[in-house]
């Protein structure tokens, strides 16, 4: 029986091999089809279609004659009769082909955009839809340092090519403005399929029409918060003479109370930078406030200074977009000093707004950060033109809470000070606080010579520290000590 099986499926694939090789007529073996109808046949018509004839009753069918599809015999049917396609037999279909792979390695070639676009723009521009799962980053997955918003993103946009730019890459508009300090539009995009900041990012540097994308960092206030105000004595400031009268500063912090007795006319203008956030804390910046421009019992290091106050902390933490529309708020303002009293990771976004924030002229001034000698750097203190404050003790002696670094760039009392608060008064520790000592001191300088650049003051505070610990600038002390005396008496 095998052998006999064998031999009957040899015959028909011989058979099938000789009706391949013959001549279109030999696909049938019916005599009575007319030469018409082979014709048709090798017009490659359905059998159906071809055995029809024209007949007086419409019946489309020869009479006295068989269908003719009973006795042609078609190739393609044979052959799919002798290979059949395994129906549950375990083994998968065959692929469809796809003619857009690459035969040997079976990838997908990249896609051809028009002349002078990106792919992703061609898409945009009226392509097929690509999910954001297909896109193909620009550059490596970025690897993202210090905390961030998990699903958002931080982009600077030229024109109002925003929601385009959102449909491209599978995004959400959550929040967008035009900033001055960066001068374009930033928006706050949110990632609502869970693929990594990383990814995204690398994702939008295909994309022509973003400038700088950036994760949303988390940055944190600078307190260590753990007994007599001894700033004056340290720094060499006259208390009965010291003043920052009409000599506008900004402040971005948390809220602050406004009712505290230090704080009575001292505050010019605030801004909330998130206004849909409840106002739970307000000690930490009642605090800046006041150390900077108090009055009173607990008076500050400049008072009659005119404090623009912008709230971007609650809990003791805040985000880049938030920080960055206080910053932009504070440059309209037309200040001349910015205190930042907090820290977090590098972020491009930032330190292009200081960048342009000093060349604006505003002197810049930012805590160092608490969180011990090996810690990274701390931003926006690490970037160049930005003082960075590390704090000090009553007997001049390091915090040891401090971080270190070359970017360090002075030093001032800042820690167990005592210092206006949301419930009246309390003692504070952290280069926060000594960040604002030095806003203060700025700020006499700057009321009795108006005309101070901000390079000036800079180099004026570096040349008149006095120094502490090695011989020179170092990275726990940088230049050393504040001596506002010293400074005040520096040639122009």
């Amino acid at each position: 029986m095998a052998a006999r099986a064998v031999i009957r499926f040899a015959a028909l694939l011989v058979a099938a091999m000789i009706i391949g090789a013959a001549p279109a007529l030999a696909q049938t073996n019916d005599p009575n089809l007319t030469q018409t109808e082979i014709d048709c046949l090798n017009r490659g018509a359905t059998a159906a279609d071809c055995i029809k004839r024209d007949t007086e009753d419409g019946s489309g069918e020869r009479p006295g004659a068989g269908s003719a599809a009973t006795n042609a015999v078609f190739l393609p049917a044979l052959i799919v009769d002798l290979f059949p396609n395994p129906v549950g037999g375990g083994q998968a279909p065959l692929p469809t082909p796809d003619p857009r792979r690459d035969p040997a390695s079976g990838a997908l070639p990249p896609p051809v955009p028009p002349a002078g676009a990106t792919a992703i723009q061609a898409a945009a521009a009226g392509g097929p839809i690509v999910s954001p799962s297909d896109l193909v980053a620009a550059e490596p997955p970025r690897a993202v340092v210090g905390d961030f918003v998990p699903d958002e993103v931080l982009v600077t946009v030229e024109g109002d090519a925003v929601q385009q730019i959102a449909a491209s890459f599978g995004l959400e508009v959550r929040s967008q403005r035009q900033s001055q300090l960066l001068g374009a539009t930033l928006v706050r995009f949110g990632i609502p399929d869970g693929r990594p900041v990383g990814v995204v990012l690398a994702q939008l540097a295909a994309d022509g029409r973003t400038l700088r994308r950036e994760p949303n960092h988390v940055y944190a206030l600078q307190q260590a918060a753990t007994i007599v105000n001894y700033a004056f004595e340290r720094i060499a400031l006259d208390a009965r003479g010291a003043s920052g009268e009409n000599v506008r500063i900004a402040v971005i912090d948390t809220a602050i109370d406004d009712t505290n007795p230090a704080l009575s006319g001292v505050i010019a203008d605030q801004f909330d930078a998130m206004p849909d956030v409840p106002i739970e804390a307000r000690d930490h910046g009642t605090s800046i406030d006041g150390l900077i421009a108090g009055v009173g019992a607990l008076k500050g290091m400049a008072p009659g200074a005119r404090i623009y106050h912008a709230r971007a902390f609650e809990g003791g933490k805040s985000t880049m977009d938030v920080i960055l529309a206080a910053l932009d708020w504070a440059a309209e303002q037309d200040v001349r000093i910015i205190n930042m009293s907090f820290v977090g990771p590098k972020n491009d976004l930032l330190g292009v707004a200081c960048r342009n924030a000093r060349a604006l002229g505003i002197v810049l001034v930012a805590a160092a950060g608490n969180n011990g000698p090996k810690a990274p750097y701390g931003y926006p203190a690490a970037f160049d033109g930005v003082i960075a404050v590390t704090a000090t003790d009553a007997k001049d002696g390091l915090m040891q809470q401090a971080n270190r670094g070359a970017y360090v760039f002075l030093s001032a009392p800042g820690v167990e000070m005592v210092a206006p608060s949301g419930a009246g008064s309390d003692v504070v520790t952290g280069t926060s606080f000594a960040a604002a000592i030095v806003t203060g001191a700025i700020a006499n300088l700057l009321h009795a010579a108006p005309d101070r650049s901000a390079d000036w003051v800079e180099k004026a505070l570096a040349a008149t520290a006095r120094d502490l610990g090695p011989k020179g600038r170092d990275n726990d002390f940088g230049y050393g000590l504040l001596n506002i005396e010293a400074a005040e008496a520096a040639k122009e």
